[in-house]
């Protein structure tokens, strides 16, 4: 406990040779002006007291210690709170109520299966600041940029199918995720962008061209991934590689819950934040420890003294 303790005050040791002079040179030479003869009559009377010499000695020195300041370097880290800014968005369109997408589960709803992979996924992204977008017909900013992964994670246990309409508004999806990015002044900017069908025509408002190049502007990397079947029923692969390909970002596509599971590790991988704890110190005062003790030696040297009628 008391390792690597120092003094912030040492100097304030030489104060113990003041009481070392006084003791030695002012001794009974004030009540020798008032009664001359009182040294002898103390000397004759009263038994010279080795306790409340000790005692004595003891509160002297614990103040001067306590006075001297000990205390001790605490380092501690501080988590870092600098990695890369990620905007989830979440294919929420009528489609995604579709079963059978886990083999291990086959009750559950590809939208259910989702939520639980990317639940995963934030818990593992400590030092992210991310944001949430869902998208059906329309899309909405579900969650804005947050440290806080319980919070995301239980928005994202939240959603439902079909909160947004049962269409797809693909390109509107990642035009909001490109705002929920907009304001930041992060260097690594992230959206990783989940769907399972086509860009509803008559529903997307926003042009393919127009949503990539407001990503391109932003310097948003984008990693589209197409889940279940591709082809008129399902994901439109070349859409997907062509906005991962003007984005720097690489496009997925799985077909079952398995390999979602590893298209997210992927993308774990590929997007590490190589950032450095911070490590900070704070002082930690031990000057009340001394101080008690000078305290309870001083309270016991009164009641000693006043009741054998010593002077020491």
């Amino acid at each position: 406990m008391f390792d690597g303790i120092y003094f912030e005050f040492p100097k304030l040791l030489f104060v113990i040779f003041f009481f070392i002079a006084c003791e030695t040179l002012c001794k009974m030479k004030l009540p020798s002006i008032y009664f001359p003869h009182a040294s002898q009559f103390i000397k004759s009377n009263v038994a010279a007291s080795k306790l409340l010499f000790f005692l004595k000695w003891l509160t002297i020195t614990m103040m001067i210690l306590a006075l001297m300041s000990p205390v001790k370097d605490e380092p501690y880290e501080l988590a870092p709170k600098h990695g890369h800014e990620i905007a989830l968005i979440l294919d929420a369109s009528g489609s995604m109520q579709e079963r059978g997408f886990d083999p291990l589960n086959p009750a559950a709803s590809r939208f259910d299966v989702v939520k639980s992979i990317v639940k995963d996924f934030i818990k593992k992204r400590t030092n992210d600041n991310m944001g949430l977008v869902v998208f059906g017909s329309y899309s909405f900013i579900a969650s804005p940029l947050t440290y806080d992964k319980h919070i995301l994670s239980r928005i994202v246990s939240q959603l439902e199918v079909g909160m947004a309409g049962k269409y797809t508004a693909l390109n509107e999806a990642l035009a909001q995720g490109v705002n929920l990015l907009k304001m930041s002044k992060a260097k690594s900017k992230v959206a990783i962008l989940l769907t399972d069908g086509y860009s509803t025509a008559g529903v997307d408002k926003i042009p393919l061209d127009v949503a990539l190049d407001m990503a391109k502007k932003e310097g948003v990397k984008v990693y589209p991934i197409g889940i279940g079947d591709t082809g008129p029923d399902g994901y439109n692969r070349a859409v997907l590689m062509k906005i991962a390909k003007e984005t720097g970002g690489v496009a997925f596509g799985a077909s079952n819950a398995t390999q979602l599971k590893e298209v997210y590790k992927k993308i774990d991988e590929l997007e590490k934040s190589k950032i450095k704890n911070e490590t900070f110190s704070y002082k930690n005062y031990y000057y009340f420890y001394p101080l008690f003790l000078a305290l309870l030696s001083l309270l016991l040297y009164v009641y000693l003294r006043n009741k054998r009628g010593s002077v020491l």
